[in-house]
Parts: C-alpha cells; structure tokens; sequence
C-alpha cells in the first residue's frame, strides 16, 4: 500500500473509532446515571467534559503536531483516547468518570485535525476533497459500530465492558508508528524552518491571526465550523422528539429516520467530495449551504411518513454533506506550519460553541413549536453562506494558488 492509501486507511480508521468512543456514551448514558445514582444534570456534564478536553487537546496536540511531527503525535492522541475511554470502565464515582471522559477528549480533539493534516499533505490539491469525505464518513461508520456493540453489550454484559472494548485503538496506533513515515509536507515545512531559525519561535495559534486577513479567515471558518456542529447537533438531538411529538412518530419510526437520514449524511459527504474537486469551493459551499436552509426549512411542513423518511436523508444529505469539506477548505487555507493548529482549534471550537446549539433548540421547542426550531436551523444556513462568500472573496486566490505542501 503506497504512503498516500496509508494516510487515507490510518485517518478514516482513527475517526471511525474516536466516533465509536464518542458514542458509546449516549448508549450508555442511562445506565451510568442509576449506577452512579446522579440526575440527568450530572450525566449530561459527561458530554460537556468531554468537548472541553476535545477543545484542550485539539490545541494542544495541534500545536505539538506542527511543532515535532504529524505520525508520532497521531499515534499519542490515538493512545489518550483508547486509554481514557478503558479507564472509564473502571471510574467508581461520577468524578472518576469525568477525569476520565476529559482524558479521552484530549485525544480525540486532537486527532481528528492531525489526521486530516496528513491527508492533505499526501494528496494533490485536485483530491482533497474526496480523500477529506473519505475520512469523513469514518465518523459516521464509527456511530454505526457503536450502535451495533452497545446493542450486544449493554443488556447482557453492563456498561463497563463496553467501554472496555476502547482500547482497542492502541493496535491501531502501533500499526501506524511501525508503518508509517512521516508527512512529506511536514518535513519540507521543517526544512524551511531550519533554513529561517525565526519561524521557529512561532507559535501556531498566534500565527492564525497574526495578520488582519488572516484573523478574518479564522472568524470565518470558525464560524462555518460552529454551525455546522450546531445543525447536525440540533438534528441529531432533537429531531427524533420533535417527530414524535408533532407527527406521532413512534420510537421504532424514530430509529428508522436516524438511519434514513445517517445513510443520506454519508452519501452526501461522499458525493460532496467529489462535487468540491471539480467546481471549488464557493460552488460546492454555496449549493449544500442553500440547499440545507432551504430542505431544514421546508422539513417542518412534511407529513406523511414517506415524506419524513425521505426528507430526512436529503436533509442530512445536504446539512452534513459539507461536513466533509472542511478538512480540505483548511488545508487550502493554511500553510504546512500550522495546519493541525488550525484544523484542530477551529473544528474543536465549533464543538464546544455548536454544541450548546440543542439547548437553544430545546428552549425554541418549549416555547414556540418545531417550525420556529427549523426556522432558527435554517437561518444558521444561511448565516454560514454569507460568511462563506466573505471568506473565499477574501482568498479568491488560494485555489489558483500553486499546490503548497
């Protein structure tokens, strides 16, 4: 298998199992709350502080992967996330579990941007956006995984086990330190460093704003970041209650939409991969951006079960679709020597900020009703599109740009 393959394999491989890790959480959430005999408060802060490590370690790590090498600190946050996630197993008090859960996101915050980073780095600038949705759907193949697991392990073996089974990831992050070499476009940008002692005392996360343009394209991107995590959360969340609550879904029905609108999500993300590479990045932006308001938008007024169905696989087609266009938009955006800097702090604050989007949902939804919900989500689409337009007028340049590494 050639370097580039490896790079795609390892990415989507160590996404898939962060999302798996992830997930197992909300399958096992019930019954860690009567284990521990906490209210649900309590239980939600486990999600809270994982998204808090997943922001610390996605900085950190990031800068660490700029600073000695994209493979070696890969592996480490691989480790973190497989060693967290086992530990909590054995957590023998909700404190236990928090410690625990924050360890795990340090990892997984930090691996998702390195991942990316080597992808770009090992692929021309005309692939980008296929290879980016390839790893993409790992996430989406890691909630299916998880789904299937907890189903076999919460109701004969418990929730410790389950979370036993994370750490297997560690193989993973052995196969790559042995397999891997490190990434051509790191080590160029290394020896450009060598060459100007001065870079070195850089830091990355200064260095995306550093520059009035460059602080306008980190707002921008952030914010595109932070509603895309908003209006997949809100979807995911919410969605299923409101249909049952508005239309009479039952929770079977429900199930039956989640994995309608997941296979929509990851055909969306694959088809937007390839839709990016050949027209850019406005047009591909541009279209899902509109199209997701628009479908969000006329989603409220669907009544049939057939009309729920197959409107939630367009909805998640286009809403989550562009999902897989931002590893390679920040590749294009930012040079070598910050790019898991920056690929980690912005996706990893639109975690943190996007994901207080279902609390706004929840307030929409117990004062208003599920139309003013996807109004809200569908005016985020269209707050997205605008800032998208800033940023790449902005950079109008970047994709004619020769290829940088």
């Amino acid at each position: 298998m050639d370097y580039q393959k490896k790079t795609v394999v390892a990415s989507t491989t160590g996404l898939a199992l962060e999302g798996m890790d992830v997930m197992f959480i909300s399958f096992a959430m019930s019954m860690i709350v009567s284990d521990f005999n906490i209210d649900l408060a309590a239980g939600g802060l486990i999600s809270t502080v994982t998204n808090w490590g997943m922001l610390v370690g996605g900085i950190l790590f990031g800068i660490l992967a700029d600073k000695i090498g994209r493979v070696k600190v890969f592996t480490y946050t691989i480790f973190l996330f497989a060693i967290g996630t086992a530990l909590t197993a054995a957590a023998t008090n909700i404190q236990a579990v928090y410690i625990f859960r924050f360890i795990a996101g340090l990892g997984a915050g930090g691996e998702y941007g390195i991942g990316m980073a080597l992808v770009t780095e090992a692929w021309p600038r005309k692939w980008r956006g296929r290879v980016s949705s390839y790893v993409s759907v790992g996430g989406q193949i890691g909630v299916i995984l998880a789904a299937v697991i907890s189903a076999i392990v919460l109701p004969t073996l418990g929730w410790r086990p389950l979370f036993l089974i994370g750490i297997l990831p560690v193989i993973l992050a052995f196969a790559i330190r042995w397999n891997m070499k490190e990434s051509p476009g790191w080590l160029e940008s290394k020896k450009r460093m060598e060459e100007h002692p001065e870079q070195r005392k850089q830091n990355p996360l200064f260095q995306l704003v550093a520059t009035p343009g460059r602080l306008f394209t980190t707002l921008g991107v952030t914010i595109m970041a932070i509603v895309q995590i908003a209006g997949y959360n809100g979807l995911m969340v919410w969605l299923p209650s409101m249909l049952q609550k508005e239309h009479g879904l039952s929770v079977s029905g429900s199930a039956l939409w989640t994995i309608s609108t997941i296979v929509g999500m990851a055909i969306g993300m694959l088809v937007f991969g390839v839709i990016m590479d050949k027209i850019g990045t406005k047009v591909s932006f541009g279209a899902f951006l509109i199209c997701s308001a628009v479908a969000v938008f006329l989603y409220a007024y669907a009544s049939s079960s057939a009309a729920l169905l197959i409107g939630g696989a367009i909805v998640g087609f286009f809403a989550n679709g562009m999902y897989a266009g931002y590893g390679a938009l920040i590749g294009n955006l930012y040079p070598s020597l910050m790019r898991s800097t920056a690929t980690n702090t912005i996706f990893n604050l639109g975690r943190a900020i996007g994901g207080f989007s279902p609390v706004l949902i929840g307030y929409i939804l117990e004062h208003y009703n599920m139309t003013m919900a996807m109004t809200y989500l569908s005016g985020l689409y269209i707050l997205s599109f605008i800032v998208m337009l800033l940023v790449t007028m902005s950079n109008r340049n970047s994709e004619a740009a020769p290829q940088e590494t």
